[in-house]
Parts: structure tokens; C-alpha cells; sequence
């Protein structure tokens, strides 16, 4: 009966699967289907835009050419025009005179036929028609305005439908996601002149193939050169990326690649800010040292508080190597929603995380500002007292940073602490591996370490924060980065037995312990 059910949960499983395959099928079939009519009538307005571009070329073209010949035939006319009226002038001139030639043939007296003679000898010199040229300035020729459209109409009938690229493909092989960037690679299938490429891609939840509506639109990346592109900086605050590439040539893009998802898990977590200290202020992923907060809380709330953990006080008073303390500010905690723990209250400047780690490996960094006067970064069981301060219990791990009267950069746990002999570095990468029992401390920038704690966790943790008069900014959805993980491989390596551990103190009981050859590391395995 039992092995009848568990083959029935495998054949449902298997058919809301199927199910779930269908329902985004359809899905993109009914995308497209609309998108086809939708590009339909865009591609036939885009062709009537062109056309009527194309028209407006050829009226213009036309006009001006027009122009051209109405000029010429402007020019020419009135050319022939001027010779005309000249040669018309002339003709008249010429006639005139010789009707006046003519009639002193007829002159008898000789002294008035010398006179006659030579008054027409002068007016032939100076007569017009012998000073005009007898060709035409301008000939009745128009043949060079003409045209040849031959070309033209070769080419206008020769219109095709632009050559669009095939779809690349993306090699997933090559693909690498690796200190939060994506190496996305394809290839095209054809020879083709390609001048660039689009990638798109978007973040998801989803692991099956690439719905169609998602929470998230596709960012687009253009004018790519090459057939390879890296996304850097990213914060991964999803589970996973879809990405999708197309190849476009100089006048057209052609079809997407079939999408591919890449695995971009990551730890995310944000301030728990009902923890939080009413002296801290929470926004976003930033905590900041607030000396007015809780002011004008009710004063009876206050006064129960105090009344409650006056012993506590004193025994936090009397440690050494705690929080620096400022002036005293009435504070108490507001009422906390149901479920939520206490916040915490007296000096105990703490925030924690909102998220628990149960198990596996996982990084994340943390930015003091850089007048900071005193801050701490680590561990910590979620039922921390609400009094309790970071690194004064057995329940937290963490690195303390004091710039406040006298410099210190250490490690603390069980109220005791190991002075770290490095620079404080501008931001601290924390590194957990639940299931090793290990929390590790680096310098964000260069990855150098700073200290490791040895822990047997008996139980969930959560990233724990302290700070005073100043401020720290959190930064999550890393990868773990390559340099981290491949010293923690070296690290695990060297420190599979205890002779690779060498204890400062036996009373310590392997609370703080380092290695011979590496930064330190802290050994403190709980009952």
C-alpha cells in the first residue's frame, strides 16, 4: 500500500509539473500570438513611414530638378530675347540707311553727292548690324536637364525584405557565475555580418524555463561587440536569472536565443529592526547609532526594567573588555509585536539579523562609517539576553572594533578576547560554514584573513551586529568569493586534525586557539 502511494505522489508530482509546463506553453503561445498582430501592424506602419519618406524624397527631388529647368529655359530666353530686340534695333538701323544710300544716287550736284557719300561712309562704320555677333547667344537644346532613372527604377524594383540574423545561441558550458558576476557566451549559426548584440536578462524565483510574465521586466544590454559579456556588481537577491541574446545587423535584430537560467543563490537577510536597540536606527541595510532614540518612553515601563536587571547591571559593569559606555540615556524597549523576541535594552547596542542559518556556507559584508567610535560584527543564538552584548557570552562570536579613548581591534567570545595583530580593514567579509562549525572574518577588499572561530553550533544562528556613535552599512546576496573559498579548502585541509592546532593556554579549553602557519583561529566547541 505504501509503495502504491509513493508511486501515485510521483505520477501527481509528475503531472502538476506537466501541468505547470502546459500552463506556461499556452502562455507564451498566446504571447506571441498577440505580439505577432502587434508587430504586424507595426511593421506595416514602419513600411508606409518609409514609403512616404521615400515619396517626400522623390517630390523634393523633383521640385528641385523642375527649378533647374525652369531656370535654364529663364536664362536662355532671355538671352535670345536680347539678341532679338538688338538685331531687330539693328535691322531698322540698316534699312534706314540704306534707303538713304539709295536716294543719293540720284544726287546731281557733286559737292552735295560728296557730302551724301560720306556722311553714309561714317554711319556704315558705326552702323549696328555690322557690330552685331550673328549667332545665337543660346541654343533651343534642353537634353542636358534630362534624366536616366534606369538605375533608380532598377534599384526601387529590386526592394527586398531586410536579411535578419538567426537567433545566437548561448553556450551553457561556458556560461560562469562566479563573485557575483555572470559570464554569459553564445555563438551564432551563420556567417552573417552582425554589428552588435542585445542581452537581456532578469532576476526570478522561478527554476523551470522562463515564464512570460514574471515579477521582474528584462533589463536590456546594447551595442555588445562581442560574443561574450560579463555583469559585475550584481547582488543576488533572487534564486535565480534568466538571460536571452539577439544578433542585429546594421538595419534589423533578429530572433531571441532560447533563454537560458542560471542558479544565483545567495544569503539574504536584512536588520531585524524589532531587536533592535532604541538607540540604534534601522533603515533598509544600515544601522546607525541614535543617542535621542527611546527618549519619552513611558517612564513606568522604564523604571520595571531597570528594577528587573539591576544585578545585571552590576555584572556588566564589572567586565573589562565590554562596550565603551557613554553617558547614561533613559531608554527602554517598546512593546514588541507578538511573536518577536525583546529588543535590546540597557548597553547592549545590538541589532541581529532577520534570517537564521540552519546550515550550509554563506557570506556577507559589513561597512562601519569611518568615524565609528566602537562597533562589533559575528554570531549569536537568537535567544541572546536582551542585556547580553556580543562577544561576553558563550552563545556569540564576533570581531570588536574600539576607536573610542584607546584603540583595539579583536576577537571575542565567552568574555574573552584575542587581541588581532592586523590593520582594521574598511569593511569586514563574514564567512559561516554551519555544518564545519566555522566563522571566519576577512578584509572585504584584498581577502586576507582576520580570524576563524571553531564552533560545534547546537543550534540556529543569526548574524549579529553591535555599534555606538557611528554608524555600519550591511551588504548581502554575495557569493562566496573564489579567494574565500579556495583558503577555506586549504584551511579545512590543514586543520583536519588537532595537530594542526596549537592551544596559547590549556585553561583556555581551545576557546581561543590559532594556527602555526595562517591567521588566527578560534577553536570553541560547545557542549
Amino acid at each position: 500500500m505504501d509503495s502504491q502511494k509513493d508511486a501515485l505522489q510521483r505520477i501527481i508530482a509528475t503531472l502538476a509539473n506537466k501541468n505547470e509546463e502546459l500552463q506556461n506553453f499556452i502562455e507564451t503561445l498566446n504571447h506571441t500570438f498577440g505580439r505577432v498582430q502587434d508587430n504586424s501592424t507595426q511593421v506595416v506602419s514602419d513600411l508606409e513611414e518609409e514609403f512616404d519618406t521615400l515619396y517626400s524624397i522623390l517630390d523634393e527631388m523633383k521640385e528641385s530638378m523642375t527649378n533647374t529647368i525652369k531656370q535654364e529655359s529663364v536664362r536662355k530666353s532671355h538671352e535670345l530675347q536680347n539678341q532679338l530686340t538688338q538685331s531687330t534695333n539693328a535691322l531698322e538701323s540698316a534699312e534706314e540707311l540704306l534707303e538713304f544710300a539709295n536716294n543719293a544716287l540720284h544726287i546731281a550736284d557733286d559737292e552735295e553727292f560728296t557730302k551724301a557719300a560720306k556722311q553714309i561712309k561714317d554711319r556704315v562704320t558705326m552702323a549696328p548690324a555690322f557690330r552685331l555677333t550673328m549667332k545665337p547667344k543660346a541654343t533651343d537644346n534642353m537634353t542636358h536637364l534630362m534624366v536616366d532613372f534606369s538605375k533608380e527604377r532598377q534599384l526601387l524594383q529590386g526592394l527586398k525584405f531586410l536579411p535578419v540574423p538567426r537567433a545566437p545561441e548561448i553556450v551553457l558550458g561556458d556560461c560562469l557565475v562566479i563573485d557575483n558576476e555572470v559570464t554569459i557566451t553564445w555563438r551564432i549559426l551563420e556567417d552573417s555580418k552582425i554589428d552588435h548584440y542585445i542581452l537581456e536578462y532578469r532576476k526570478t524565483n522561478h527554476e523551470g524555463l522562463p515564464r512570460v510574465k514574471d515579477e521582474q521586466c528584462w533589463e536590456v544590454l546594447d551595442n555588445i561587440k562581442t560574443s561574450e559579456y560579463t555583469l559585475q556588481g550584481l547582488r543576488f537577491d533572487t534564486k535565480f536569472m534568466n538571460f536571452r541574446v539577439r544578433a542585429c545587423n546594421k538595419a534589423a535584430a533578429g530572433d531571441y536565443s532560447d533563454p537560458v537560467t542560471l542558479e544565483t543563490r545567495a544569503f539574504n537577510f536584512g536588520f531585524d529592526s524589532t531587536s533592535s536597540h532604541l538607540n540604534l536606527k534601522v533603515e533598509d541595510r544600515s544601522v546607525e547609532w541614535d543617542p535621542q532614540g527611546g527618549k519619552g518612553v513611558d517612564s513606568k515601563v522604564k523604571g520595571k526594567e531597570n528594577k528587573g536587571s539591576s544585578a545585571h547591571f552590576t555584572n556588566l559593569k564589572n567586565m573589562s573588555s565590554g562596550t565603551p559606555s557613554p553617558k547614561r540615556t533613559s531608554v527602554t524597549r517598546s512593546p514588541a509585536p507578538r511573536g518577536a523576541r525583546d529588543r535590546f535594552t540597557g548597553e547592549s547596542y545590538t541589532v541581529l539579523g532577520d534570517t537564521s542559518i540552519e546550515s550550509g556556507q554563506h557570506y556577507w559584508e559589513v561597512k562601519p562609517q569611518k568615524d565609528c567610535k566602537s562597533y562589533s560584527v559575528g554570531l549569536a543564538y537568537r535567544n541572546l539576553g536582551k542585556f547580553d552584548q556580543l562577544g561576553k557570552t558563550n552563545t556569540t562570536w564576533c570581531i570588536h572594533v574600539n576607536n573610542w579613548l584607546q584603540n583595539s581591534f579583536a576577537a571575542k567570545h565567552n568574555n574573552k578576547a584575542k587581541n588581532l595583530d592586523v590593520p582594521v580593514p574598511d569593511s569586514i567579509g563574514v564567512y559561516c560554514d554551519f555544518d564545519r562549525g566555522q566563522l571566519s572574518f576577512y578584509n572585504a577588499e584584498n581577502k586576507q584573513l582576520l580570524h576563524t572561530f571553531k564552533v560545534r553550533f547546537t543550534q540556529p544562528v543569526v548574524p549579529a551586529f553591535m555599534v555606538w556613535c557611528g554608524g555600519l552599512t550591511l551588504s548581502t546576496g554575495l557569493q562566496i568569493p573564489s579567494a574565500v573559498r579556495s583558503f577555506q579548502k586549504t584551511e579545512n585541509g590543514l586543520g583536519g586534525s588537532n595537530s594542526s592546532i596549537s592551544q596559547q593556554d590549556p585553561s583556555v579549553a581551545c576557546d581561543i586557539c590559532f594556527y602555526d602557519k595562517l591567521p588566527s583561529v578560534d577553536s570553541s566547541l560547545m557542549p
